[in-house]
């Protein structure tokens, strides 16, 4: 995640999820790979170089796919909320740092190492360079000679309803809120699908949109079930955010701003009045 890692869990942690997220975006959603199948690995990664200096790299989230006792692959997920440009190189380092670590455990068999990204902005699509050669300046008649190495991206708030239809677990709440939001910027969640996962569901949109309302809603997740719940809490605060303004600026104006926000979401006139605590009597 670059700038926006987190130490907590993060939502690709559960099996369920990542396992979901390759089956949806590598395998059509065929259900190929099973939660229990996945095993986690370590994201830290540390081998010696030549320098006799220990270095060490961190992915976001690893794990091993083992299927009837059989290591079959290493698979792992990265974060980005924006474009990073030399994101081919850091790919490379993680898998080739993978690789190594299994030459130095003298492993008869070397597992294949797959690594994708997964791009939650909406701004705009990956713009950057997906392959190594594509950031380099080869010299003539060398580039036959130069191995490339590409790396997979999967923009989140451009898939089709029919790839979002393919997930099964909280992911598909989560891409379609990004899909959403690239369509519209003031989009309200109302997605009524119970979340399993409420903390890190949360903590990944707090993350990758900027956010910071969400640590708010994460610290009174209770009664949180849904993104109509999440919605609601949004609003709760926003309200209460206006009605804060009007005490420094004049509690009257404070209040009467609100009210009329809440006239246009389609409140009542009633409904409204209670909420700002404005008296019946007054003509808004």
């Amino acid at each position: 995640m670059g700038e926006k890692d987190i130490t907590e869990k993060i939502l690709e942690d559960h099996n369920d999820v990542f396992a979901d997220i390759i089956n949806g975006l590598i395998f059509a959603g065929e259900q190929r790979i099973l939660p229990e199948s996945l095993e986690n690995t370590a994201v830290h990664s540390q081998y010696k170089a030549d320098d006799e200096k220990v270095h060490e790299l961190e992915r976001d989230v690893a794990k091993y796919w083992k299927d009837q006792d059989v290591q079959l692959a290493i698979c792992g997920i990265e974060n980005q909320s924006s474009v990073e440009k030399y994101m081919p190189f850091r790919i490379i380092g993680y898998d080739g740092t993978a690789y190594r670590s299994q030459l130095q455990d003298k492993r008869k068999e070397i597992l294949p190492v797959m690594t994708i990204v997964l791009y939650f902005g909406t701004e705009h699509c990956w713009y950057g360079k997906r392959n190594i050669k594509g950031l380099m300046k080869i010299p003539e008649g060398l580039d036959d000679y130069i191995n490339d190495y590409k790396m997979q991206v999967f923009e989140v708030a451009w898939l089709t309803e029919e790839q979002i239809s393919r997930f099964r677990s909280d992911f598909k709440i989560v891409a379609n809120f990004f899909v959403q939001k690239r369509k519209n910027k003031d989009y309200i969640p109302d997605d009524p699908t119970e979340i399993k996962h409420i903390d890190e569901v949360l903590k990944l949109l707090q993350v990758m949109t900027g956010d910071e309302h969400y640590k708010e809603v994460i610290r009174k997740k209770k009664g949180v079930r849904s993104m109509c719940d999440v919605a609601e809490r949004l609003e709760k605060m926003g309200i209460a955010k206006g009605i804060e303004i009007g005490k420094s600026e004049g509690i009257i104006e404070g209040k009467m701003q609100v009210y009329k926000n809440l006239l246009e979401r389609g409140f009542s006139e009633k409904e409204a009045k209670e909420i700002t605590e404005i008296p019946e009597t007054m003509n808004a």
